[in-house]
Formats: C-alpha cells, structure tokens, sequence
C-alpha cells in the first residue's frame, strides 16, 4: 500500500489540474506560468473543449471547488470571508460554500439517521422535514421536531468523507515534504507541521461526540451572557455521525438587508463579536474556529443590544498558558504602539532566531504597523499588510507556529465579519480595554487573591492533616540536618585524605625525577662527559628519601 502512495498522489494532483481544466478555469493556470508538459496532454482531451466558459468565473470557481471536495470547499469559505482581497463577483459565488454547498441525494439523509438510531424516523420524531435546512462540505442539516414538541435540527455527516479527506491530506503532506526539503521558505513555514495541525481538526469535525462535547462546552463558558447563545444539545439522539440539538431562529449575519430594516446597532454587534473572540481566546482559552457568516445568527429581540447565536462546533481551537501569555503581551504592546517590547517578545518566545537584532526587528515591525493606527477596517487594506507582515516574517526568518493557525484563521474570519457589519470599528480601542483587564487580573495582587480564592477547597481539606504535615516536615528537617552533617563530616575526611594523597604523589613525582637526575649525572660521569659525581650523589639521594616518603 506503501508503494502506491505516491502514485495516487500524483493522479489526485492530476484530478485538480483536470477540475480546473473542465471548469474553463485554464487562464488562472497560465497566470502561475505552469509548463507546457502538463498542460499539453489536458488540452488534447475533449472535456477541454467541452468546457462552459460562458458562466461567471465566480460561479465556474464554485462549482470547481465543490467537484474537488471538502478541504478546497473550506478553502473558499475563508476566502468569502476577505471581500477586501476578492472582487465582488467571485465573492457572492464563494458565499454560497457556507451553507448551500450540493446536498445529499433525496433519502440519503433519511437512510443514515434510521441506520444510526435504528428506528424509523416516524418514531424518532414527530415532524422530519427531508429537504436540508443547510448544507456543508463535512454535514448537512434538517430541520425536525421531537415527540415531546421540542423544535430541534439534525445534523447528519455525509457519507464516504472520510476517504475524500484522507486523499486531500495526502496530497497536502507530498507538497509540504517537497517544500521543506527544497525550500528555504518552506523549512521556515514548517508545512508539514501545519498540515499536521489541519489534519486533526478536519478528522475531529467528523467525530459529533467531539462536536457534542464542544457545544455542551462553549454553552457553559457562555451561560447567561447577553453577548452570545449556544443551542443545547440533546445528547441522549446524539451518535458519530448523526446529532441533535435545539434549532435557532436568528438572522443569518450575512442578510444585512434585513438587520438594517429591523434597525440592528451595528457598532455595538461588531465591538461585541470582538469582544466575544477574546474572551474565548483569553478567559476561557477555547474558541470556536469555524466563524464564516454561515454558523452566525444573530438574535434581533432586542435591536438597540443584539446578540449572537453560533452554530457548528467541529473545529475549535486552544492555546497552552505560555502561547496566551505572549499573544496578550503581544497586542497590548501593539496597541501602546511599544514596538520594542514586540520584538523582544518575538525573541524571548523564540518565535524568531535568538541572534536577532532587536532594534532592526523592532525598526521593520514599525513600518509595517504604524500606518494603520488609528483607521478605521475600511481605510486599511490588509492585503498589502498581510504581504508586507510576511516579507518582513521572511526577511526574519521568522517560523509559523502551528499551534496558532487555527487562531490566525479565526482573526481573518473576525475581522472579515467586523469589515462587514460595521466598517468604522477601531478594532484596536475595541480589543484593548479588555486585554488590559485580562493582563491586570493575571498579574498582581489581583492575581494572587483570585489563585488563593480559587485554590481554598483544596487547602480547608487539608487544614485537618495539617499539623501532622509540620511534625512531619520537622523530623523531615531533622533527618536532613543529620544526615547533612553526617554528610559533611565525611565529606571533610575525604577531602583530606585526598590531600594526604596527593602531597604523597608529589614526593612520588618529585622523588622520582630527582633520583632520575642523579642517576644521569652519575652516568655521564662515568663516560668522562661530566665531572660533577658529589651532585649525581646529592640528588639521588635526596630523590631516594622523597620517593620513601610518599609510602609512608
């Protein structure tokens, strides 16, 4: 199996460059200059010339990303999200991956429900509508009502995925191989650990257990806030590839048409959905990660104080306590504007080399932030700042960290929606108040009332044994100091008998090289080249005592 590995890469590359062929997408593969050996062959076969180019690229676009599967259709929603690096038209296209991708064939969803619960779907539940109320890359969902009356949605996983995504990955590891072994770009994007990463979210967002667990999580992260709502989820209907949870009736975020006839304040919504990320980020340290317009709500009850419903569970991200250390340092030293302390921060994480010159690092990291200070979303392009970060990450040799893509990933959905609900927002005076408390209550006497509050169970359970703990902890001391002077004492012997020995192998040394000499000098003597035999006596001699003396 091993063996043909690398041949059903090679036909999955091939597939691709045939998908887009087939699609009348062959001017974006002239544009990337590819070679004529591989364009050749596709051009000779007839679902070239059998293309429609005649559709909209936008459309053309879609529907070759949907051929192509569940990663490239992920692939497009991030993309739907960044109408500021999209024109318009393929934009609109793009949108429609979020929740209107090609649904299963009628029945299909039917047949994979019964199997899961094996009971008909007239027993299940009371109502069961068959057309899909969304469709996804990885599931799709229906509405239904349970027998007590409970109006719920289905989420149904399609069938065969698994394999489809398997291939995609593979394909995904060859070229990352092929990068970090030839490319000096490559070994410091570290793909293949990133593709790692993606790979077990993608497998994660088939398992609904873990998807469940998610949910039932967040919910609780989030119970009673005004800020955002999690549907609950039934767990006694809930399998591996079918789930169940109470169904949602707010406004997708997309319709702005409708937000705005219902009089919804924008400003507030988005300075809430940022505020809702870091808190996910930083207080909880778990956040949903798949935030594209199409797992958005938003509840219109109250217009002047909107709140947001999110659905779609299967990817969500986390960071160690070090990762979100650095990461709130990080922005709040961006938004002070203080670019020397990000630097060194870049450094002391090792996130660039350690030889690095900070104030050259610190000098780069100023040109590329300070124009978009005090903007407003709509007057920054982050297209330009995105290339100019990665020119700047490249001339660092600055390494992707992989445990923060999926993050990354979730600021450019943020950001995306935030440009637009509401143009204006300052996402920088949005983001700071918060972070700045965040830090203060993790440093400090804030920090050490609320580490000793939170830690008081466990230290009124051992109150009890605490006296037997200090008697305990004394002999302890005792036994210690004993067995320190013990130690000491033999320690102190050794040492001089270690002195003892070496003065001996000094007169050993010195004994020797005396008799050695004196020996010579008798010798020379008796072949007539010296005349000094009382000083060939005298220091064999003296050579004879010293050497007796270091066996005594």
């Amino acid at each position: 199996m091993a063996s043909l590995l690398p041949f059903r890469q090679v036909l999955r590359l091939f597939n691709i460059y045939h998908t887009l062929v087939r699609n009348g997408l062959d001017e974006m593969l002239e544009e990337t200059q590819v070679s004529w050996v591989f364009r050749l062959p596709l051009y000779l076969t007839p679902s070239y010339w059998l293309s429609d180019k005649t559709r909209p690229r936008g459309e053309r676009i879609r529907h070759t990303l949907e051929e192509l599967g569940p990663i490239f259709i992920k692939f497009g929603q991030i993309l739907s999200t960044r109408r500021d690096l999209l024109p318009d038209d393929i934009a609109e296209e793009l949108a429609k991956l979020q929740d209107r991708v090609r649904p299963l064939p009628p029945g299909q969803a039917e047949e994979i429900i019964t199997q899961a619960y094996r009971k008909p779907l007239d027993v299940l539940f009371r109502e069961f509508d068959p057309e899909p109320l969304a469709a996804a890359s990885i599931a799709q969902v229906h509405k239904a009502t349970l027998n007590d009356g409970e109006d719920v949605v289905v989420k149904v996983v399609r069938p065969g995925i698994r394999p489809k995504i398997r291939q995609d990955v593979e394909v995904m590891y060859l070229l990352a191989h092929l990068a970090q072994r030839y490319s000096a770009d490559g070994r410091r994007l570290r793909p293949v650990e990133v593709v790692q990463e993606f790979e077990h979210t993608l497998y994660n967002e088939l398992d609904l257990f873990q998807e469940a667990a998610n949910c039932t999580l967040l919910r609780r992260n989030f119970e009673n806030s005004e800020l955002l709502y999690i549907p609950e989820v039934e767990w006694d209907y809930t399998h591996k590839n079918v789930m169940v949870m109470e169904r949602m009736h707010g406004v997708p975020v997309s319709d702005m048409q409708t937000l705005r006839d219902a009089g919804v304040n924008f400003r507030y919504l988005a300075e809430a959905g940022v505020e809702v990320f870091f808190t996910q980020v930083f207080r909880d340290n778990f956040f949903h990660a798949d935030m594209h317009p199409g797992n958005i709500f938003i509840d219109i009850t109250n217009p002047e104080y909107p709140a947001y419903i999110a659905v779609d569970f299967g990817i969500v991200g986390t960071l160690n306590p070090s990762d979100q250390h650095y990461l709130a340092e990080n922005f709040l030293a961006f938004f002070n504007r203080d670019y020397r302390k990000v630097a060194q921060l870049h450094v002391d994480s090792e996130w660039v080399p350690l030889g690095t010159r900070v104030e050259e690092f610190e000098s780069a990291i100023r040109s590329v932030c300070e124009p978009i200070f005090n903007r407003p979303l709509k007057e920054i392009s982050f297209g330009l700042l995105l290339l100019r970060l990665f020119q700047t990450a490249r001339r660092f040799n600055m390494e992707i960290q992989p445990q923060l893509v999926l993050l990354q990933k979730t600021l450019l959905n943020i950001e995306g929606l935030g440009r637009q609900l509401y143009p204006d927002l300052d996402l920088w005076q949005t983001a700071q108040p918060f972070l700045e408390r965040w830090v203060r209550e993790r440093i400090g006497v804030r920090a050490v009332f609320h580490n000793f509050k939170e830690h008081m169970p466990e230290l009124l359970e051992a109150l009890p044994e605490l006296p037997g703990l200090i008697h305990d902890n004394l002999a302890e001391i005792r036994h210690v100091r004993k067995h320190r002077t013990e130690t000491i004492t033999e320690l102190r012997a050794l040492r001089s008998e270690v002195e003892q020995l070496g003065q001996k192998n000094r007169f050993s040394i010195g004994g020797g090289a005396l008799l050695i000499s004196g020996a010579l000098i008798l010798a020379l003597e008796s072949l007539y080249v010296l005349n000094m035999p009382l000083l060939g006596v005298v220091l064999a001699s003296l050579g004879m005592v010293l050497f007796l003396l270091s066996w005594l």
